[in-house]
């Protein structure tokens, strides 16, 4: 009966090893599956940011700078502004002579609603 005893507390301790062997393969894996998750995040982010800078040197190659366009838009606009202001000094004498004539041809003439009664 004794051996019998001994016999059932090695299967026992046995068990009790083999548990905690798996409990300890089981943290690894844990460990190994989280750190190739963090590592397969930080290639994921490293790749998304060449792209990212790969997109960027394109834009900039494609349509310049934001510099360069502004100072076209700036340009422009100044000419734009300067034949404005050449019309406006040329026209401006004409335009007040029209305007006075209209004011002052002055035509007396009866309303339409108007009766004589």
């Amino acid at each position: 009966m004794a051996s019998r005893s001994d016999g059932v507390q090695q299967l026992l301790i046995a068990e009790r090893v083999a548990a905690e062997k798996v409990a300890e393969a089981r943290k690894r894996k844990a460990r190994r599956i989280k750190q190739a998750k963090e590592e397969a995040s930080a290639e994921v982010e490293a790749y998304r940011k060449e792209r990212e800078r790969q997109y960027k040197e394109l834009e900039q190659a494609t349509l310049g700078s934001t510099g360069d366009r502004q100072a076209k838009i700036d340009v422009q606009t100044s000419k734009q502004l300067e034949e404005i202001g050449k019309n406006v000094q040329i026209n401006a004498e004409a335009a007040i002579l029209k305007l006075l004539a209209i004011v002052c041809d002055i035509k007396p003439e009866l309303h339409t609603n108007y009766r004589i009664d």
